[in-house]
């Protein structure tokens, strides 16, 4: 049975540090934990979450974009753990976009991020898998990928004046 996990919040340790390979996917602790965080991703109404938020120096995090209160506008995709993900290409247009996180509640970050990324990454069946990422779903990639590499949205911003709260975020989307 799934598990909803806590959530480590900005400050803890684990989150500023580089997450360790997964060499055996078919591990039945590496197959719970990407049932727990589908259903902490889910409970927690966010569209992606990384081992290290939860307290597990992993290379894993699930992609799950889909419309939630956070991000009403996000299109709609299944839960699609990568494991051992790589980024191995990206296009030279960024975009600046709104960013939120599990584990830094209450604010927003104007985020720099490719456009369009290639992606390579283990499925939870042990398949290697390529993948072209676009738009919202390329930077729910890259912000998850960030995780795994031991920093946080805030650490992109261009300046500390594209930080913003919540709470006017939500007024900003309506």
């Amino acid at each position: 049975m799934s598990e909803i996990l806590q959530i480590s919040q900005l400050g803890n340790p684990i989150l500023r540090q580089q997450a360790q390979p997964i060499h055996d996917v078919q591990d039945e602790r590496i197959q719970k934990l990407i049932d727990d965080l589908i259903a902490t991703a889910v409970a927690e109404n966010g569209v992606g979450i990384a081992a290290p938020q939860v307290a597990r120096s992993y290379r894993l995090f699930i992609v799950a974009s889909r419309p939630t209160l956070r991000y009403p506008n996000a299109p709609s995709m299944s839960h699609t753990p990568m494991i051992n993900p790589r980024i191995i290409g990206h296009s030279t247009e960024v975009v600046k976009d709104w960013e939120g996180c599990l584990s830094v509640p209450g604010i927003r970050g104007l985020v720099p991020r490719y456009q369009t990324i290639e992606v390579e990454y283990t499925t939870r069946d042990g398949k290697l898998e390529k993948q072209e990422l676009t738009d919202f779903v390329a930077r729910i990639f890259q912000h998850e990928y960030d995780h795994l590499e031991g920093m946080v949205f805030l650490d992109r911003l261009e300046t500390t004046k594209d930080i913003i709260t919540e709470q006017e975020y939500q007024k900003i989307i309506v």
